[in-house]
């Protein structure tokens, strides 16, 4: 999945996400690019809890 995170502006808010991802699912492939803003997220978890997980690192998803 392809989520859009506006908020997500430097290497250490890709991190921040990336964790938060990981938490709820350790196996997910997750690339984080803060210039496009783009967060791609290969999971078995379903979008809303992936969205969760980044809006509660403090990056709400639009």
């Amino acid at each position: 999945m392809e989520l859009k995170v506006p908020s997500m502006a430097c290497s250490a808010c890709s991190d921040t996400i990336t964790k938060a991802i990981k938490t709820i699912d350790p196996n997910a492939v997750v690339q984080a690019d803060p210039k496009t803003k783009l967060v791609n997220v290969e999971t078995e978890k379903p979008e809303t809890e992936i969205r969760e997980a980044i809006a509660s690192a403090g990056y709400p998803v639009t």
